[in-house]
């Protein structure tokens, strides 16, 4: 099976790509090596800026990438840059906006940072910027079927990954499970807030996961997020028919993920 999405993968890409990953607090960016999936040198990060408008934030992001431009290892200016995006991006444009400005809603991103930046820009959802990247380079790789990736932070991410390709937007922690968002319950800040303990959180984890898997059947589950690093705290207790493991790239994911979605997109002039 691992040849199959080796096949996937015969278009060349460009050695080195620029990827920005946007927060709420921080954006942050790196070049990243597109064969293995790490990030060339330091990252470089400067705080988002408040109030954090369209405008503003896409500033930060050219001042970000003109940075890393002018490092040696940096990619020719007519690679384009990955950007991710805390928002539903449909065809570039975003149709929600989480820890950010809320003038963001369908502002074409695409659009406004290619403008500024004076160069290719592709943005993608977070989450499913670091589903790429777990499946290319970490947890799932060589992986087919359905992969789903659970990122557990201020609210539920998800990326949703059939045979190596992404399917965006896969608003998985807005479920319903009983009355409830399924992320007011089961995020990490969702524990956090309600004092509870790791045991008590692995028994809303296993009502979210199990409900997530009744629904997909997914070959694995790779849950990220900060609180990955916890990992042993609740997966141990989780009891599901389908493989679940931590993700690998921990905060490198978004900016990987971001990169390669743009290299993948990308293509050369004649």
């Amino acid at each position: 099976m691992a040849k199959d999405i080796e096949k996937k993968k015969s278009k060349k890409l460009p050695a080195t790509v620029i990827g920005v990953d946007i927060g709420g607090t921080g954006i942050k960016g790196g070049i990243v090596d597109l064969e293995k999936g790490v990030i060339v040198g330091e990252r470089y990060r400067i705080p988002t800026p408040k109030p954090s408008t369209p405008e503003a934030v896409a500033e930060v992001v050219a001042q970000i990438v003109t940075e890393l431009s002018s490092r040696p290892e940096g990619p020719a200016a007519e690679v384009p840059v990955g950007v991710t995006f805390p928002a539903i991006i449909q065809h570039g444009v975003a149709r929600s906006a989480a820890n950010v400005d809320k003038s963001w809603v369908d502002t074409d991103v695409d659009a406004l940072f290619t403008r500024v930046l004076g160069r290719d820009v592709h943005v993608i959802n977070d989450a499913d910027a670091a589903g790429l990247a777990e499946v290319r380079y970490g947890a799932g790789k060589g992986k087919m079927g359905t992969v789903l990736v659970i990122t557990l932070g201020t609210g539920i991410g998800s990326a949703f990954i059939f045979d190596g390709k992404l399917v965006p937007n896969a608003e998985l922690g807005h479920l319903e499970i009983d009355g409830h968002d399924a992320e007011t319950k089961a995020s990490a800040v969702a524990r956090e807030r309600d004092g509870i303990d790791w045991d008590e959180y692995a028994v809303r984890l296993q009502r979210y996961f199990s409900h997530v898997e009744f629904l997909f059947s997914p070959e694995l589950f790779i849950v990220g997020g900060g609180i990955s690093k916890r990992s042993s705290e609740y997966l141990p207790s989780l009891e599901l028919r389908t493989p679940i493991i931590p993700a690998q790239l921990k905060n490198h994911a978004g900016i990987v993920g971001g990169a390669l979605q743009a290299a993948l997109l990308f293509t050369p002039k004649a």
